[in-house]
This record gives C-alpha cells, sequence and structure tokens, in this order.
C-alpha cells in the first residue's frame, strides 16, 4: 500500500539507517495559521536487518505513561543497541494530547474508533488513514499505550486479545508476557469496530496494549512499569539488545461481558471496593447516591462474576451508561 495517496508527509527518512527526529507533517489550515500544518512528533531509529516495532502512546489525547514512556526512549534509545527498525509516535492523536482531551479538539476525532481513517477525511481520520496504509505495513510489532483517562482508573495491567487465529494470538500473548505489567489481561473490548488494535490484528501484526493507571494523569509506578516494559516488549521482540526483565505477574480474564458494571442512573458515586480487591458474584461494588434530593435509596451496582476489580469510574459524579466498574477473572493457570 506504499503507493496509497496521504496529504501527511515525514520530514525525515522511514527507511534510512541511524536516529532520525523529525514530525509527520499534515496540511491544517485554519484561524491562526491559513497555510499551517499539524507537527505530529516521530522518531525513528534503524540498524541493519531485523524486525520493525511501531511503539503509540497518546491515542487518547490524557492517557499519559505512553507519551512520558516513549519519549524518554526516543530521547536514550541508541542505534548501536538495535537490530531492525523502531518507529515512535509518543502522541498519537497530537490535538488531543494538546489539549489534554481523550477526543481531538478539532473534529471530535476518537483515534481508537475511526480505522482504517480516510485520506480525504476530518484530521483525526487522515492520521488514522496515515497508520493504517503508511505505517502498520512496515510493522512486525505494534505496541499501543494506553491508561484510564480522566474518567478510568485502572490496575497497571498489559494487554491483549482473544483471535481467531490462535498462532498470531500465542505471538501476541507471548509479548504481553514479556512486556511483563504487575497484571496481564485477556482484554474483552465493548465495542471493537474502529479500532487501531483491530486494524494492526487484522493484517497479523502482534500487538500488545496496556491500561496503566488513569484519572487524567500519571504515577511514577505506573510511568516505570511503562518504560520498563517497553523495553522488555522490544528485547522480546528481538529489536532491543539486552534480557528481558521478568517479575512476577498476575494473570486476568474477562470471559464475557458480566465483567462490565453499567450505572442506569447518574449521581454520586460512593465506591466500595478499592482496585485490586477481590470481589465474589453478587457483591455490591459501588452505590449511586441522588445528587438532587436527600432521603433516596441509593442504587446498588453488584459484580456480575467473581474475580477482582480491575478497572473503575474515576470522577466522584456519574451519569446513566458510564461505565461503573470492570471484573476480571483471575486466571490460576498461566494465560
Amino acid at each position: 500500500m506504499a503507493d496509497h495517496a496521504s496529504p501527511i508527509t515525514p520530514t525525515i527518512d522511514l527507511d534510512g539507517e541511524g536516529v532520525r527526529h523529525g514530525f509527520l507533517k499534515l496540511p491544517h489550515s485554519r484561524d491562526e495559521s491559513a497555510w499551517g500544518h499539524l507537527m505530529i512528533p516521530i522518531t525513528v531509529v534503524s540498524n541493519g536487518d531485523g524486525p520493525t516495532a511501531l511503539l503509540t502512546g497518546a491515542n487518547h489525547g490524557d492517557e499519559y505513561e505512553g507519551p512520558i514512556a516513549l519519549m524518554d526512549l526516543a530521547g536514550r534509545i541508541r542505534a548501536e543497541e538495535v537490530s531492525g527498525r523502531v518507529i515512535i509516535v509518543p502522541a498519537m492523536n497530537y490535538p488531543a494530547y494538546l489539549a489534554g482531551k481523550r477526543t481531538s479538539p478539532i473534529d471530535g476525532g476518537n483515534m481508537n474508533r475511526i480505522f482504517p481513517g480516510r485520506a480525504d477525511g476530518t484530521i483525526s481520520e487522515k492520521i488514522a488513514d496515515y497508520f493504517q496504509h503508511h505505517l502498520l505495513p512496515l510493522a512486525d510489532y505494534v505496541f499501543d499505550f494506553h491508561s484510564g483517562g480522566k474518567t478510568l482508573e485502572f490496575l497497571p495491567f498489559a494487554a491483549t486479545h482473544v483471535l481467531e487465529d490462535k498462532a498470531q494470538e500465542a505471538r501476541c500473548v507471548a509479548a504481553m508476557k514479556a512486556f511483563n505489567a504487575p497484571y496481564s489481561m485477556m482484554l474483552l473490548e465493548i465495542d471493537s469496530v474502529g479500532m487501531y488494535d483491530t486494524a494492526a490484528e487484522a493484517m497479523g501484526k502482534v500487538f500488545v496494549s496496556t491500561e496503566l493507571g488513569g484519572g487524567g494523569s500519571a504515577t511514577s509506578r505506573t510511568i516505570a512499569i511503562a518504560k520498563r516494559g517497553i523495553a522488555n516488549f522490544l528485547r522480546h521482540a528481538g529489536i532491543l539488545k539486552g534480557e528481558v526483565e521478568i517479575g512476577p505477574t498476575v494473570h486476568l480474564d474477562m470471559p464475557d461481558a458480566s465483567c462490565f458494571v453499567t450505572a442506569e442512573q447518574g449521581g454520586l458515586v460512593e465506591p466500595c471496593v478499592d482496585l485490586g480487591e477481590a470481589v465474589r458474584v453478587g457483591q455490591v461494588i459501588a452505590r449511586v447516591h441522588s445528587i438532587e434530593r436527600t432521603g433516596q435509596v441509593p442504587g446498588e451496582y453488584k459484580a456480575g462474576l467473581d474475580g477482582v476489580l480491575a478497572g473503575r469510574h474515576f470522577p466522584g459524579l456519574i451519569g446513566p451508561g458510564d461505565c461503573l466498574g470492570v471484573v476480571a477473572a483471575i486466571v490460576e493457570d498461566e494465560v
């Protein structure tokens, strides 16, 4: 698909040797700059023969462990440490990242719901189209950092998906294990249509993602997990020199939709279980109190299966239809 036309042009050679820092340059005419461009930072590190890894952060702009870990990696990595190629885009949805929002302030685009994008579409669609047709085809290994953003908080886990191609799934699981987060999740998506994950997996790529904390910020712990994990991922791929650093991880699974607890009313959230705590099916994990008057019986929301609380709504107030919690099953035997 190298001949697929895109308005985006890289300011650096994606195929040359060495370390190159530059931009994905996307024309963007606006009030502030009639003939302006959106300049999305990119680093490419190449050395000899070997696989290609495509690493991204800020697919959603209010998730920060990825941009921090990848900016750090882009500043430290040396060509002599690499066998193959590493393509680093620390902020995939760059407009959302600059605004500190999940979605783009330019067009409202949710980057993880608009693949394969359109070369003649909105700004977000043009970025998705460039990844779909110009970057993903180059990659053997794909890693996309996520966390909970401003509205969710998660246990720090690496994740991959159940796939029809079990050989591909096994490669993804091996790479997820190599990342070696404190938790490793077989992740069930509410809706996988239009996701970057789905686009990469449909091409047969080894794809791994994360959820590392949340609340629209980052912590020293989650940043350390991200930095160590992405180095492990590249070592596992045979791209970065060194041994994979392995520590304990808890294997989790989301077997079906009963994992998700959804609010049916708006109000004030009273958490009844903290992240990482064990829960039993039918156990109340949260209550939602009326914010309109006193004397009302709060709504109670219960776990749909035995496991641990792996994710929760972050702000104190919630609306109907919002995700209130995620319960994951503990896998006693190794994934």
